[in-house]
Order: C-alpha cells, then sequence, then structure tokens
C-alpha cells in the first residue's frame, strides 16, 4: 500500500485528488494539510511514503517545506513530488535542489496522476524525459559556473557515463541500451552514484550532474 500525504491550500484541488487516489486498492491518502508547517508535523505522524506538495502555500512554501523534509533523517523515507499549475514553474529546480523527487502539473490527467504516484512510490525514474530536457534548457544550463558536487571524483568512468545518461532524462532501459549493458547493470551504476554523491534520488542526481559540469546543454 503506497501512503499518500497532500498539501495544498486549495480544498478543492485536495479533495479531488484524495477520491482519486483512495479509489485504488494499493493507495491511501493517510493526511492532508493546508500549509507546509501543518505538512512537516502531519509527515512526522503518518510518516507517508510520498507527499505530494503545492510549492505556493501559505505560513510555508513548497520548497522551504520539501527542504525541512530532506533534512530531517527521521523522514528519509518520504519522498517529496511537487505540484505546481506550470509545467516549468520559475520555483521548480530550487524544489529540485531542495531534495524534491519530482514535479507534477495540477491539470494532469487522472491516469497519469496515478502512474505517476506509483512511479514515485518506487524510485523509479521521476522526471520524464522530455520534462527533464525542458527544465534543464531553461534554468540548469545557465551560465553559473561548475562546481564539482562532492563525491564527484570518486564516481567510476561508467558510473558518470550512467550519471550523464540519467541527467538526460534516460531510463535504465535506455541507459543499458547506449552502454550495451543489462538494465540490472544500469540500475546498478545509477544506485552506486546516487550513494557516492549522497543524491537523495535521482532528481538530485540530475541537479549534481549539471552543476558540476558533468554535464552541458551541448551534450543534449
Amino acid at each position: 500500500m503506497i501512503r499518500v500525504m497532500l498539501l495544498d491550500d486549495q480544498p478543492l484541488l485536495r479533495s479531488g485528488f484524495r477520491a482519486l487516489l483512495n479509489a485504488e486498492d494499493d493507495i491511501e491518502v493517510v493526511a492532508e494539510g493546508a500549509n507546509g508547517r501543518e505538512g512537516l508535523a502531519l509527515a512526522r505522524k503518518h510518516l507517508p511514503d510520498l507527499a505530494l506538495v503545492d510549492i505556493q502555500m501559505p505560513v510555508m512554501d513548497g520548497i522551504e517545506t520539501t527542504r525541512q523534509i530532506a533534512a530531517d533523517p527521521d523522514l528519509a523515507g518520504v519522498r517529496v513530488v511537487i505540484l505546481t499549475n506550470y509545467g516549468l514553474d520559475e520555483y521548480v529546480f530550487n524544489a529540485l535542489r531542495a531534495g524534491a523527487a519530482g514535479f507534477l502539473v495540477k491539470d494532469i490527467e487522472p491516469e497519469d496522476l496515478l502512474h505517476s504516484v506509483r512511479v514515485a512510490a518506487r524510485g523509479d525514474a521521476l522526471l520524464a524525459p522530455s520534462i527533464t530536457r525542458m527544465l534543464i534548457s531553461r534554468y540548469v544550463a545557465q551560465p553559473l559556473g561548475a562546481e564539482a558536487s562532492p563525491g564527484m571524483e570518486e564516481l567510476t568512468n561508467r558510473e558518470r557515463e550512467a550519471v550523464a545518461l540519467a541527467a538526460q532524462g534516460l531510463s535504465n532501459d535506455e541507459i543499458a541500451g547506449r552502454m550495451v549493458i543489462s538494465p540490472l547493470t544500469a540500475k546498478t551504476h545509477v544506485n552506486r552514484a546516487m550513494t557516492k554523491l549522497q543524491a537523495r534520488d535521482r532528481a538530485q542526481l540530475v541537479v549534481f550532474a549539471y552543476e558540476s559540469g558533468l554535464v552541458t546543454p551541448r551534450n543534449r
């Protein structure tokens, strides 16, 4: 059972998401709140597998909520997915930096929401390749100067190659095809890189890869 927490200051949206999610046999909404401060208390009480968090809320916004969840060892099992009204909200990249596992637009189709919740809960590719590339082109690819993330020098050549491909939005199967290895080996390379870089998930791996200069816009 996937246990979900909803955080949004719009009751109508919460009720719609709750009804849709609770109608599934493998998903349960265990808590909901209207702001980040309330959400933190609920997260500590219920320990959901996944938190769907509005990026703009009163009292404490989605970015700070994400940052505090990601920094709390007791909430290490809580994956945060940001909800936004726009596919490329100006705050989304900051949310990924803060530790979000990915993001969804609020007008997402019901079947896509259910699929995304399941994908996020199991920790697979959390950002669709097209969304990843758009996000990178608009925010990460700005000339800010590369600064290597701690642990980047510890990566093997194969791990660096896998990270570069993951940063372009490729799934494990697609990485395997590019590297001519099995999907399981590709997943192992990615997971080992995440451990060395202390990346919370694949979304943060994308951030590290671009901030360190491992991948640049010319590689897309």
